[in-house]
């Protein structure tokens, strides 16, 4: 028996070119009644137990049943059912994005750990492009998040494809996104005043990645961080930045792949794939540096070894102690958040005990240093790599919280 999921609405031509996509060869049919299908490496005849008929005229009594049949023949391939027909049908229109990674591990799979930061690559992608739809920024901490998570509530992830390790994306063209607080859930359904059409947002997390490797592209020529500068304006921002930096860390090979659905034009003038490498980390890790600069201000960069962490408010971004693993910096600095998901990243830094790049505006508290309004630019390598005793096991991270506030005066506001 066949215990798998057949989606209640299928439009046949939708099917059709799924199938034709999955490598299938449409070898017959006769125009508005059928259409006959061959698998990849089926008999050129078109007859026989491989082939596959799709029913199209949804007024013959016996549609439903030969469309049911055709879906429970195509799922016997479960590889194909679960990766590449089943979810598109499900979520009925969608354009998709696929973020890729090369893997040494077998087909389809990845090490937990580079799995988790592709996802969370992913997912910054989206946010960085949602927010630079409401309005271009170098750095927009928490500025225009609600509506980023409101568009991405409306996303769905995929199960990953065979081969290298890809993460999906099936953002729906048709719905809509409230540009207004506190109405999550409504413009998703129909189209209202102050709402931006899914489709839109998703043309401009393009646009910003397309701006980004432009701007990567121009300093590999140049050896200049301008690009990233000027494109601010497109869509360029230290988000979209750093999410790109998460892709090409630790890959010999990367890349994303937007495929628009046909329920909607598809915009001729974007480019729908972009190539990562690990060359491309060093000057990500600079832009990123230098569009989360407050400019006007002197902002340093450090690499060192978290070694404390509390969040003294709720919904406040946290406070992190940080110890230095290279010279040039103080030995030990306070580190108070400019994003809260930030602390997240501290967090897993100091559980994996790997050092953590943080960028900000350096002051002197008493005998205590602090940088203010910081970001996190990414994790690097274990500390032990930069000759660094690992953090002693058994310590909970509530012990010696409090110093970061009891020793040397006030808390910085």
């Amino acid at each position: 028996m066949n215990n798998v999921t057949i989606p209640a609405h299928v439009d046949p031509d939708r099917l059709g070119v799924l199938l034709t996509e999955a490598g299938w060869q449409q070898v017959g049919g006769r125009r508005g009644l059928y259409k006959r299908f061959l698998p990849p490496g089926g008999s050129s005849s078109g007859l026989g137990k491989s082939s596959l008929v799709i029913p199209l005229d949804n007024s013959a009594p016996e549609f439903s049943e030969l469309l049911h049949a055709a879906l429970l023949q195509i799922s016997q391939d479960r590889e194909l059912w679960a990766r590449s027909i089943y979810p598109r049908l499900a979520v009925e229109a969608s354009d998709e994005f696929r973020f890729r990674k090369e893997s040494s591990a077998p087909s389809g799979l990845i090490e937990w750990r580079s799995g988790e930061a592709l996802i969370e690559s992913a997912r910054k992608t989206l946010i960085a492009g949602a927010k630079s739809y409401v309005s271009p920024g170098r750095h927009f901490v928490n500025r225009n998040g609600r509506f980023a998570g409101r568009y991405l509530d409306q996303v769905l992830m995929g199960q990953t494809a065979p081969g290298s390790y890809i993460v999906t994306a099936y953002a729906p063209p048709n719905g809509y996104v409230s540009l207004r607080s506190g109405s999550e859930g409504s413009a998703a359904i129909i189209p209202e005043v102050g709402a931006a059409s899914v489709r839109a947002v998703n043309q401009a997390v393009v646009k910003a990645l397309e701006a980004t490797v432009e701007a990567l592209e121009h300093y590999h020529t140049s050896s200049s961080l301008s690009g990233f500068e000027d494109g601010v304006s497109r869509g360029v921002s230290y988000e979209m930045t750093n999410a790109v930096l998460g892709m090409a860390s630790h890959a010999d090979a990367a890349d994303i792949s937007i495929e628009w659905d046909s329920s909607a034009p598809a915009p001729s003038s974007l480019s729908s794939h972009f190539e990562f490498t690990s060359d491309d980390v060093e000057p990500l890790s600079r832009a990123a540096v230098k569009l989360a600069e407050d400019q006007g201000t002197q902002v340093v960069t450090m690499v060192g070894r978290v070694h404390l962490l509390t969040k003294k408010n709720v919904g406040s971004p946290g406070v992190f102690g940080i110890e230095s693993l290279l010279p040039g910096s103080p030995h030990k600095v306070r580190v108070r958040l400019r994003d809260e998901e930030d602390y997240h990243e501290a967090i897993r830094a100091h559980e994996e005990e790997l050092a953590l790049q943080v960028s900000g505006t350096l002051e002197k508290e008493g005998n205590l240093s602090w940088l203010y309004h910081a970001t996190v630019i990414q994790t690097m390598g274990s500390i032990a790599d930069y000759g660094a005793r690992p953090t002693p096991k058994g310590i909970d991270l509530s012990d010696g919280q409090l110093d970061l506030f009891e020793r040397g005066g006030n808390t910085p506001n």
